[in-house]
This record gives C-alpha cells, structure tokens and sequence, in this order.
C-alpha cells in the first residue's frame, strides 16, 4: 500500500510544502511551494511574520491537493524555542523572534531564582538565551502573562489554527526548559518556582497522534489529517539520517549546526553542562545529545551583507574560489555569541580576529574559506566532545539537510575528524516528517532504524573519505 502525504517543514529563512509518496519499500518527496521566512523589526523588536507563514502554508497545501487530491495527512515542523501567547483563541501579539535582545535581563533574573546547574539538572538543556523559559520570563516582567490563557510553539500554533486543537507536541516542548528531562512531561514545580502560570500550558501530545481533519476556516479541500511529527525540525531530520552503522555521530546543518549522538538516555554530568550540551527530545523517546553550532547563518548574512553593496555577489562562484584558495586562512570560534546577531558579519569577523591576535580576512574569498574552515572546527570538535561526554562511539559522521551540499564543508570536516563523512539528503526534515506520518497511518511500520534503512536505499548519501 502507497499513498501521499505533505510536509509543512518552516525553517528561520524560508518554509516548504513538500509531497512525499511513501510505502512499503517507496520512498520519494518533492516540493510543491517554498516561500521566504522574513522576519520583520516593530518599534518593540524582531518578529516572525507568522500570518504571511500561515497564508503561505494554506496556498502551498491547496497546491499540492491540486497535484494529488488523495493526500492522506499533513504535519508541521519547525525551528524551536518560539511562541505565541493566547487568550479565548486569538494571539496576544505577533511572535517574538529568537534573536530579538529582549531576553537579556530575563536570563540574570531567571537565574537569580534558579541556578544554572540546578535548571540543568531539571530540564537537560544547553545554555541559550533565547530558550522559551527566558523568553517566558521577558513576558512576565511585560505583564503579557496576566492576559494569557494559552501558549503554543511554532508548529503548533499553526496545528492550531489547521484543527482548532491546542496541544504541545513532545520534542519542541522538549526545548522550552520547561519539561523535566526526568519524566518527559511539564515540570510544574520548577515552572512555580519561576513565577510561570501552569494554566497556560497545553496538553503534551507524542509524534505520530493524529489531530483530526482541516476546519472550513482552512479553505482547502481535503480529507487529509493532521498529524504530529517530530515539531522540532531537528527531530525531524535526524529520523531521516540514513544510517546503516549505529556509531553514528550527525550534523543537521542549515541556519544552525546541531552536533550530536543519538542516545536511550540523557547526560546529564557537570561536564556535559559545562561542554554547553543539551538533551532534547526526539521521536520515540530518543534522545537527541547536540551541541547547537551558530551554522551557516555566519555565511548567509556574510553574503547578505556583500550584496548590500555589490548585488553581483553569489555564493557559488565564492565557494568555488575559496575552494580553489591555497593561502592559509585564521580560524575563529564560530561558536562565540557574537555572531548571533543579525547585521554586519564580515566587521564581527574581523574583529574578533584583531581581539584574539590573529589575521583578518582580506577578501570576500578568504572570509567565505575562514568561515567554513572555522564550522568544520566547531563541527568536529561537538562530534569528539559529544562521544566523549555520552560513552558513545562514532565512526562515521551523517551531514543532512543545506549543508550537505557545501562540498567544502563536507570534505573538511571529513578531513579534521579523520572519519567518513556521509553527505545529504538536503530535505532530511521533510523527509522525516513525512516517514513519522506514514507509520502513524500505517503506510510504514517498525523501528527508527528500519526508517532510517529506507532512507539510505530511497537517498543514497554522497560519501567523502579524510584526506592524509
């Protein structure tokens, strides 16, 4: 038995719908929509633009019902961290986006009432500023928490507005802060302790429920369901790794880098904590062990920022010269808070260089080689610190989503770890939404790994080998 599915996958710069056609032993998905995810800056900071995301979201679903009118279900996944506050329904304001500096006092205040070490010991989580609980805790200072009855994470607000259900789907919740790495629900005592309404949070549902059929509001015309995956995009694309050794060590690469294993359970010692690592939730009660690397982001708004003056600027032709570039480049820490922000990276670049000692980038070639230089570094060193802190061994290293196809990264990353790496597929979030979907509707069964097993046969990883 064969039948379709879609993909709703929204990523920090642009969103998909995809069709996946699944079976048996039938795996292939192809876009029918993508559209820019362009967050927009107000009087009182940085915003998603999650209308336009929804209508967005609606016309790629109505195009892919034009394609194959039989779709059996549909399921969102999304970046994490970010949410929308409710009252009787309706959103208290537009979404705050992750890099907005709002959460900055939150983080001091947050951690005078509950310690860093006593938080990782609740919630497993690495060290972000902008983790929902901080961001929570910006609102409460607001006061936009004495207004709210409700709160929902990316993919579920859009589950929402898709099924009329408010629900939290289990490994984007795993991200907030708020759920005990212990029982894998809301955490209500240390949710108290940070002065945080209970009341507002939803129901914990599991990858793989399904939600029920598309509101007339959605205006498209389907019988498709709404089903849960792995929200969290990253949970998504590691079920889609296409491993066949179980020493495995992945890299989801796209805006962020997201270094890790893959564990039964979490690691929750001081050096973990102080390594910066976290333990998310993954689909079937997998643990997701990573290190969050600032990822091509440093590369992207590099190029951004070249095209503001020069439009004739693409990153082909620069990945092409900075991989034919022989000169030696300075490697800087790509993992250093500074490159967070939006706006002006090559200047941050340099300037970091000048504070550490170390050369500066000349050219546009030599930054686009030093920055990927410098993400192989952060890459691998997550890899040797992730199997070093978990007990797990790796011997071959998976490189899905954008990043898989920077050929440069993915050959100097083989290079510095002395281990093969395994390169694509690109769309490995969509992918795993989709297999999450079709085994919850029975057009697949079994274990990650017997997924994962059709994925390797379907999407065939480009290998790369180190170099003496």
């Amino acid at each position: 038995m064969t039948a379709s599915v879609a993909a709703i996958d929204l990523g920090a710069t642009s969103g998909r719908v995809m069709l996946g056609h699944v079976g048996h032993n039938e795996l292939s998905v192809r876009p029918v929509a993508r559209f820019p995810n362009t967050p927009v800056r107000t009087i009182d900071g940085l915003h998603w633009n999650i209308l336009e995301l929804y209508r967005n979201v609606v016309a790629g679903l109505n195009a892919a019902v034009r394609e194959d009118p039989s779709i059996a279900s549909v399921a969102v996944d999304s970046w994490a961290v970010d949410y929308a506050l409710m009252r009787g329904g309706r959103m208290l304001g537009t979404p705050y986006h992750y890099r907005d500096d709002r959460n900055i006092a939150a983080v001091e205040e947050t951690h005078a009432i509950v310690s860093p070490e006593e938080l990782y010991a609740a919630n497993g989580l690495q060290f972000l500023s902008f983790n929902t609980l901080y961001q929570l805790a910006a609102d409460r200072e607001a006061g936009m928490l004495d207004l709210a009855d409700g709160f929902l994470l990316i993919p579920d607000l859009i589950n929402y507005w898709l099924t009329g259900r408010q629900v939290a789907e289990q490994t984007n919740a795993s991200t907030t802060g708020l759920l005990s790495v212990a029982t894998g629900d809301w955490d209500h005592a240390l949710i108290g302790r940070l002065g945080l309404p209970r009341a507002v949070l939803p129901e914990l549902v599991s990858p793989g429920t399904v939600l029920g059929p598309l509101l007339p509001s959605v205006d498209v015309t389907s019988n498709m369901m709404v089903t849960t995956v792995g929200s969290h995009d990253t949970a998504s694309a590691v079920v889609a790794v296409p491993a066949t050794d179980p020493d495995f060590a992945y890299i989801s690469c796209g805006t962020w880098g997201l270094v890790g294993v893959e564990l039964d359970s979490p690691v929750l010692t001081p050096q973990s904590r102080a390594a910066n690592f976290t333990n998310e939730g993954g689909v079937d009660g997998r643990v997701r062990f990573l290190h969050n690397v600032m990822g091509l982001w440093i590369l992207s708004e590099s190029v951004r920022d070249w095209q503001r003056t020069d439009p004739t600027v693409e990153l082909p032709g620069l990945l092409a010269a900075a991989s034919a570039l022989t000169t030696p480049v300075s490697v800087f820490n790509a993992d250093d808070p500074t490159f967070q922000a939006p706006g002006e990276m090559p200047a941050r670049i340099a300037e970091w260089c000048r504070d550490h000692g170390v050369r500066a980038p000349r050219s546009p070639v030599e930054f686009v080689r030093s920055i990927i230089e410098s993400l192989a570094v952060a890459f691998v060193d997550a890899v040797h610190t992730a199997s070093e802190l978990s007990g797990k061994t790796v011997s071959v290293i998976h490189i899905v989503g954008g990043g898989s196809q920077n050929e440069l990264l993915c050959q100097l990353v083989a290079d510095r770890s002395g281990m093969p790496v395994l390169a694509g597929p690109v769309e490995a979030t969509a992918i795993g939404n989709v297999l999450v979907q079709a085994r919850a509707h029975s057009l697949v069964d079994g274990s990650l790994e017997s997924l994962r097993s059709l994925v390797a046969t379907a999407f065939s990883p480009r290998r790369y080998e180190p170099r003496s």
